[in-house]
Formats: structure tokens, C-alpha cells, sequence
């Protein structure tokens, strides 16, 4: 008989784990160990993206501040807001 999931089933699960709940969800056996590997790289990737995007826009608002084309104060609101962005 069947009594473990198949691995469809994990894969589907797992990427309803929030992140905090990874490591947890990786103790299981070695097939969760595997799923929840996999689901936290394609977390990382995306995270990784975000961040690096949110890096481009806070040096082009700077170098937007630096050429005066716009006014220091709102160059850090708008820093401020790319800053927030997980809220």
C-alpha cells in the first residue's frame, strides 16, 4: 500500500509553506527534503530579482539627485518607499 504522498502532492504543498515553515516541512524525509530545497531556490531567485531591481532603481533616483533633476527630499521619499517594499 501507499503510505507516502506522491511526490505531485508535496510539490503542491510545499509551495504553500510560508517561508518560515520551510525548514520544518524539510525534516520530514528525504522527498520533502528535496521538494522544500527546490521550492526555497525558486524563492531565492525570485527574492534575489526584487532586490536587485529595487538596488537599480535607489542608484538611479540618486544619480537623478546628483544631476539636480529632481529635489533631495523627494529622492528620499521615493528611497524610503523602494526601501519599505516587503511591507
Amino acid at each position: 500500500m501507499l503510505d507516502r504522498l506522491p511526490v505531485e502532492i508535496v510539490e503542491r504543498i510545499v509551495t504553500k509553506i510560508p517561508d518560515t515553515d520551510l525548514i520544518a516541512a524539510s525534516k520530514v524525509d528525504s522527498v520533502w527534503w528535496q521538494e522544500v530545497r527546490h521550492e526555497a531556490y525558486k524563492r531565492w531567485k525570485i527574492y534575489a530579482t526584487i532586490i536587485g531591481n529595487i538596488y537599480r532603481e535607489i542608484q538611479a533616483i540618486r544619480k537623478r539627485e546628483e544631476k539636480e533633476e529632481i529635489e533631495w527630499l523627494e529622492a528620499e521619499y521615493a528611497v524610503e518607499d523602494l526601501n519599505n517594499w516587503r511591507d
